[in-house]
C-alpha cells in the first residue's frame, strides 16, 4: 500500500508524504472504509487506490490552474504560499472517506471527527501555529463540502470536490458490477474508460472522458455536473465526454458539458 504522488520541489508536501507512508492508523481506515464500501454495501472502491487517484486528479487540478494564473485561497486570504495550498489538497484528498470507516451515511461528517487530531499529528513537524490551525480548518472544510450539498468556500475545497467526481474510470465500479448489481450508477461507471486532464481550449483545464458506451454521459450529466456546480472551478474547466470506440451506435460522438458560460444549457452535443 504505498501512495504515489509527485512533491516535485514542495519540501513540505514531500515530508508530509514521507509520514503518511509511515501512518498505519491512516491506511487501516482506508481499509475499514472499504470493506463497509465494497464487501457490505456493495458499492465503489474506497480503498487506497481510490484516495491515490483523488489526490493525484487534485493536485494535478491545482497545479493546471495555478499554472494558468488562478490563485488558491490560501495565497489570497492568508498571504501563504502555493506550496501549502498543495498539501491542503493532498490532506483534504487523503482524509475525506476515513469516514466510511464508521458508516456510509454522513460519513462525511465522521471524517471531520477522525481528520482533526491526525491532521495536527502530520503537520506537527512541518508547521507552527497559527498556520498549522489555517491548514487543519482548510482541509476540515474541503472535506465537509465534498457531500452532496456541499459548498465550498476556497479554491482548494473546490479542487477537491471536482477531483473526486473525476474518479469515474470503471475499475472503480468493476466488484459492484461483477457481482451483478447492475444499475445506472454502474453501468454508467462501466462505459468510463479513461479520464485526462489537461491544458484546456478556451479554460486553464481541459477534462477529456472516453467512454466505450453512451450510457457513460450520466456519470457527466448527472454526476459531474452536479458536483461541479457550485465549486468555484466553473469558469476554469471544460469537460468533453467522447464515445471512444467503433463497437457501439454513435447515439452522440461528442458530448459537451458547459457550466459558467453566457448562455449556460444543461448539456450539449457536437454540431448543435
Amino acid at each position: 500500500m504505498h501512495i504515489r504522488v509527485p512533491p516535485r520541489g514542495n519540501r513540505k508536501l514531500r515530508q508530509l508524504l514521507e509520514k503518511v507512508e509511515a501512518d498505519k492508523q491512516l491506511k487501516a481506515w482506508w481499509h475499514v472504509a472499504n470493506v463497509n464500501a465494497v464487501v457490505r454495501l456493495e458499492i465503489n472502491d474506497h480503498s487506497w487506490v481510490h484516495v491515490q487517484i483523488v489526490t493525484n486528479i487534485a493536485l494535478k487540478l491545482l497545479r493546471q490552474l495555478v499554472k494558468h494564473g488562478v490563485t488558491p485561497s490560501l495565497v489570497s486570504d492568508y498571504r501563504m504560499t502555493i506550496d501549502d495550498s498543495e498539501v491542503v489538497v493532498v490532506l483534504a484528498a487523503m482524509l475525506h472517506d476515513v469516514g466510511m470507516s464508521v458508516h456510509r451515511r454522513d460519513h462525511e461528517e465522521f471524517s471531520l471527527f477522525l481528520a482533526e487530531p491526525k491532521l495536527r499529528e502530520l503537520l506537527a513537524d512541518s508547521y507552527d501555529e497559527p498556520e498549522r490551525t489555517v491548514i487543519v480548518s482548510e482541509v476540515l472544510q474541503a472535506i465537509i463540502s465534498h457531500r452532496a450539498d456541499g459548498e465550498p468556500l476556497a479554491l482548494e475545497a473546490g479542487v477537491l470536490r471536482v477531483a473526486d467526481a473525476l474518479d469515474v474510470a470503471k475499475g472503480r465500479s468493476r466488484i459492484p458490477f461483477e457481482r451483478g448489481s447492475v444499475s445506472i450508477h454502474s453501468l454508467s461507471a462501466a462505459a468510463i474508460d479513461e479520464v485526462r486532464i489537461a491544458a484546456g481550449q478556451t479554460r486553464p483545464v481541459m477534462v477529456e472522458i472516453l467512454m466505450n458506451n453512451s450510457s457513460g454521459i450520466y456519470q457527466v450529466d448527472g454526476l459531474l455536473k452536479a458536483k461541479l456546480r457550485g465549486s468555484g472551478l466553473e469558469p476554469y474547466i471544460e469537460v468533453v465526454a467522447r464515445i471512444d470506440t467503433d463497437a457501439e451506435k454513435r447515439l452522440v460522438p461528442v458530448y459537451r458539458l458547459e457550466i459558467g458560460g453566457p448562455g449556460e444549457t444543461p448539456g450539449k452535443t457536437a454540431g448543435s
